[in-house]
């Protein structure tokens, strides 16, 4: 009953684009109850040591109660495409903790720079924007991947908004409100509100931005620090494009940025974003570019191959999306199949998810233009389970079509530049990049707060706790602008129509008849 419950929620997943792709594998839940027993004083066991961060618990302007029984996520999903409501999916889904720790990063030196915090887990990575003639303070996720950007309103009553920060009209003097209406969904999660524009200030450069204002949100976003996404993709979502009004502002000389990534493992948080140029400071030798492919103007390059301690696992010749709005890597079935068949001793028993041995410390690499980018085993191998196997943080599914998704596990281990003036993405190797075959993965982070230094770490978990990662928020669809009318709306934008509707239609479709059919399965083996 088990495999059928998993099989169900894998099949509810919607690939019909990439935008912020969380993802919770069950070692990363374990990590985040261990945090969160920890915080409350409880008895921790055996913790091995671990590098030391400073951890900040951030503090709410707007307070609420935290939901302890959140609606799982398969069950939402079942409920929203369609399936029988009576089906219970509840067992094998996870949720994440919401205690909102934060990773600060060091204050970013110069214009055009901001520092990147993160949660403490690598999960997501967020910077500070200010909003508004008052410059109010918002944490907003970083995400190559969305062409949308909103903030909670003050008018929204759902449970993520009575948790985070949020902006509105009494915030600023120069608050212009629309009344356009936008809707983004996220597969499983969803936001809606009304556009408006005010001023925004980012790396320290300021100008007016149209972006959506949130009136609802899924109850997912309870689980981020982040009180909204900044859009940082080429194509349109809802609202106006933020590097289109960067360069229309003439704030950089080049619609260029470069993106830094930290790994908590590694202690103080250097992470940083820096608009305009590269911060050549952050990265040893030179550059490789790679012409971006695809037609929908997304930050896709053709990946050559990857690798493990040398063998090539023919994997190339197709896209890889780089999405900083996404943790891990996914990438086809048969892709990912080929790939952990260079690793000896990698297996799995559903195709999505592969234990390996922990001691996989060979090269990993990925290839673009000719040069190899190693990944180290910090980033793609999880915590040792309690039978000595570990989990490969690369992923069997096909989350954008025929195409590899190389989120914050690839992006960790290189300096990347995003250069929209030329449609070119590069990558160089970090300065103080330790990755290789002398990195092992950890096993725990000492993190300290106001309050005293925990320990951040897991304890083995059982056998096989990596084999069913859970699902996510899922892929972006941002829906078209309306105009509010009273009784009604009307379309005034086209954003997310024409081929990439067509393509999301037509994934959609395959994904109800393949959730439908899994659905059926699952009822069946309730039933037994």
């Amino acid at each position: 009953m088990r495999s059928a419950q998993v099989l169900a929620q894998l099949a509810l997943w919607s690939s019909s684009a990439y935008a912020f792709y969380p993802f919770t594998p069950k070692w990363l839940e374990e990590l985040e109850e261990k945090r969160d027993l920890e915080s409350r004083g409880g008895d921790v066991g055996s913790i091995r040591e671990g590098a030391t961060s400073a951890i900040k618990q951030r503090n709410r302007q707007i307070h609420g109660t935290t939901p302890e029984d959140a609606v799982r996520e398969a069950t939402r999903l079942a409920k929203k495409y369609g399936s029988r409501p009576g089906t219970d999916l509840t067992d094998g889904s996870v949720k994440r903790s919401n205690n909102y720790d934060i990773l600060e990063a060091a204050e970013a030196g110069g214009r055009l720079t901001a520092g990147i915090d993160q949660d403490g887990t690598d999960y997501s990575y967020f910077i500070k924007v200010q909003f508004g003639s008052e410059g109010k303070e918002l944490r907003m996720l970083v995400d190559t991947g969305a062409g949308s950007s909103w903030v909670m309103g003050p008018d929204c009553d759902s449970d993520a908004c009575s948790l985070h920060d949020s902006f509105g009209p009494d915030d600023s003097d120069t608050f212009e409100q629309s009344e356009d209406v936008f809707s983004v969904s996220y597969g499983s999660g969803s936001v809606k509100g009304t556009l408006a524009s005010d001023t925004v200030t980012v790396a320290g450069m300021s100008f007016t931005y149209e972006f959506g204002i949130a009136e609802d949100t899924s109850e997912d976003f309870v689980h981020f620090a982040f009180d909204g996404i900044l859009g940082l993709a080429m194509n349109d979502g809802t609202g106006q494009n933020f590097l289109q009004a960067m360069d229309d502002a003439n704030e950089v000389e080049a619609n260029v940025f470069g993106v830094s990534l930290h790994r908590a493992a590694d202690g103080d948080n250097d992470g940083e974003i820096k608009f305009g140029s590269p911060h050549k400071d952050r990265y040893e030798g030179d550059m490789t570019y790679t012409p971006l492919g695809g037609k929908d103007d997304s930050w896709a390059i053709e990946l050559d191959d990857a690798a493990y301690d040398g063998k090539s696992a023919n994997v190339g010749g197709v896209l890889a999306y780089i999405d900083t709005g996404t943790t891990f890597i996914f990438g086809p079935e048969k892709l990912v199949e080929a790939f952990h068949s260079v690793i000896p001793g990698a297996k799995s028993s559903n195709g999505m998810s592969y234990d390996v041995p922990c001691d996989s410390d060979a090269p990993l690499t990925f290839s673009f233009s000719g040069q190899a980018f190693e990944v180290s085993p910090k980033d793609w191998i999880s915590p040792p389970n309690s039978d000595g196997s570990c989990t490969s943080n690369i992923y069997g599914r096909e989350v954008v079509q025929g195409s590899w998704l190389l989120g914050a596990t690839f992006i960790k281990n290189v300096y990347a530049v995003f250069d929209k003036d030329q449609r070119q993405i590069g990558f160089a190797r970090h300065v103080d990049d330790d990755s290789g075959s002398s990195s092992k993965p950890p096993t725990a982070t000492t993190m300290t707060s106001a309050t005293g230094t925990a320990t951040t770490g897991i304890e083995t978990p059982g056998k096989g706790s990596g084999s069913a990662p859970t699902l996510g928020l899922g892929p972006e669809t941002a829906g078209p602008t309306t105009t509010e009318t009273g009784e009604g709306s009307t379309p005034t934008d086209d954003a997310g129509d024409d081929d990439d509707s067509e393509d999301a239609s037509a994934i959609m479709t395959g994904n109800l008849k393949a959730a439908f059919a899994v659905c059926l399965a699952t009822v069946f083996a309730l039933l037994i």
